[in-house]
């Protein structure tokens, strides 16, 4: 066996996928003198190094269990003028999660506040942030299913350890007072240690009828706007943009 077929069986024991696809190319430039062996391994270990991180950042966006992949740039601000774009690319630079605030959207229905949480989400997944999100109903039977079974510390840790967990649709549908006392639990272990993005179509002053209790209402409130950012969305649905219209022309 060659030297040369010896390296690339090394380079594929090693796993340097990219490294072992590259090296032919960079070998004649050697050969060339078009670039220097230095050089040629610097380049060659970037694109390893460019890959590895690709092939990362996929991997979290993949057990992130986003509803779908959607970025910032899909959103349509024009649509949605109540958004103030800024603020959204400030918020998926990820600074507010290096001082562990939260990010709290409030509108009614379709007005895009999904897209935006999991926008951030997609954000900081990329940049390999252990990030999950979960709707509010499914995050709150898993925590009744938890403590039913004696495992509620468990899960409990096992959701404070995400950088960024997305907790989606608070207040579409009612939870009880025992639901509203685990979500205030977990709440209470990831306030001021990671971030939090929570997506609501109620207010905030209604928020004790949501969760059945206006103390644990107040409590997880508390801890959810103290260092977060609010955004608040006005405007038409997303799921009615084109049909309104569509059903006005069919009228006329």
């Amino acid at each position: 066996m060659s030297t040369y077929n010896q390296l690339l069986n090394n380079l594929e024991t090693l796993k340097l996928e990219k490294f072992r696809t590259f090296i032919p190319n960079y070998i004649d430039e050697i050969a060339n003198s078009n670039i220097s062996f230095t050089d040629a391994l610097l380049k060659l270990t970037e694109k390893e190094l460019e890959f590895r991180n690709e092939r990362a950042s996929k991997i979290q966006i993949s057990v992130a269990a986003f509803p779908y992949e959607k970025t910032i740039e899909d959103f349509d601000f024009d649509f949605q003028p109540s958004v103030n774009k800024m603020k959204l690319l400030e918020l998926t630079s990820l600074g507010f999660m290096d001082k562990k605030e939260n990010v709290l959207f409030f509108g009614t229905s379709g007005v895009g506040k999904t897209h935006l949480a999991t926008a951030i989400g997609i954000a900081a997944a990329r940049k390999r942030y252990l990030t999950y999100f979960i709707s509010a109903h499914d995050l709150i039977m898993n925590l009744n299913k938890a403590h039913s079974e004696n495992r509620l510390e468990q899960k409990l840790k096992h959701y404070t350890k995400y950088k960024l967990l997305i907790i989606d649709e608070i207040g579409y549908l009612p939870i009880d007072k025992n639901g509203a006392s685990l979500l205030f639990q977990l709440i209470n272990k990831r306030y001021e240690k990671n971030s939090t993005i929570i997506t609501t179509n109620q207010p905030f002053s209604k928020w004790g009828e949501v969760f059945s209790d206006v103390t644990i209402a107040n409590a997880i409130l508390d801890r959810l706007i103290h260092r977060s950012h609010i955004i608040k969305i006005t405007g038409p649905s997303y799921r009615l943009k084109g049909k309104l219209d569509l059903l006005s022309s069919k009228k006329d």
